[in-house]
């Protein structure tokens, strides 16, 4: 079932401690599945964990997650070898894809090895709701900051730039990230974006970013622009508290 408009929601978040397992789906990533608007089965949410290189662990927490929430998951890895026949088939039989995070430098080039930039782009345009933390937000973006080359972190500009904007993760917990981020949009380096504290995410319809949206009180977004005097101007959003 597709959304009533290409939709992303990309986050700093989306997961939180588990009760009974390591980690349960955070209000964040509900709030994605609820935007697919699935009515009367379960929603079918997949999983990427790429970033991280399909790390097994990981997968299986997912699972443990997608059970406890209610939702038909699956997984899609590239590591050692695509798990399904078919990427873009997989893609467009799911109401959600969720991405994990790790090195968004490697989740690029292994996703453009295998078609999966071209199948994100046809996924998204046909409403299926693209959710993701970290890497799994910097994604969708032209670029932002990284620490996929090492712990100073550089930039990366080449997204899959569903949006056409930059974008800031971890933006309150990492100390490198804010000084960075301005730089590079000051400098030209990146388009104007928005950044996210921990917990907090930014929601698009289309290319437009309609919301901000965030799983932790206190937490908040913000609009990070080329000012006139080609310093960096930023500018913090109203953020919705879920629940």
């Amino acid at each position: 079932m597709p959304a009533d408009a290409p939709t992303i929601l990309a986050t700093s978040g989306g997961v939180v401690a588990g009760a009974r397992t390591r980690y349960s789906a955070g209000p964040l990533t509900h709030h994605a599945v609820e935007l697919a608007g699935v009515t009367g089965r379960a929603p079918r949410v997949t999983f990427l964990a790429t970033a991280c290189g399909d790390q097994p662990a990981i997968i299986r927490d997912f699972h443990d997650m997608a059970h406890e929430a209610g939702w038909q998951g699956s997984h899609l890895q590239l590591f050692s070898m695509p798990n399904v026949p078919d990427v873009t088939e997989h893609l467009l039989a799911q109401d959600v894809v969720w991405v994990w995070g790790g090195s968004v430098a490697g989740l690029l080039a292994m996703w453009r090895l295998h078609g999966l930039d071209v199948a994100m782009r046809t996924a998204w345009e046909a409403g299926v709701v693209l959710t993701g933390v970290s890497a799994g937000s910097l994604c969708w973006h032209v670029g932002g900051t990284t620490d996929s080359f090492g712990p100073e972190l550089r930039p990366i500009d080449n997204g899959l730039a569903l949006v056409p904007y930059s974008n800031g993760v971890h933006y309150d917990s990492e100390a490198q990230r804010r000084p960075l981020y301005h730089r590079l949009v000051a400098d030209g380096t990146l388009p104007a974006g928005y950044a996210t504290d921990d917990g907090v995410g930014v929601l698009y319809r289309g290319t437009e970013m309609v919301e901000a949206l965030t799983e932790v009180d206190g937490k908040a977004a913000y609009l990070v622009e080329r000012g006139p005097d080609g310093t960096a101007v930023e500018t913090e959003l109203p953020v919705r508290l879920l629940r």
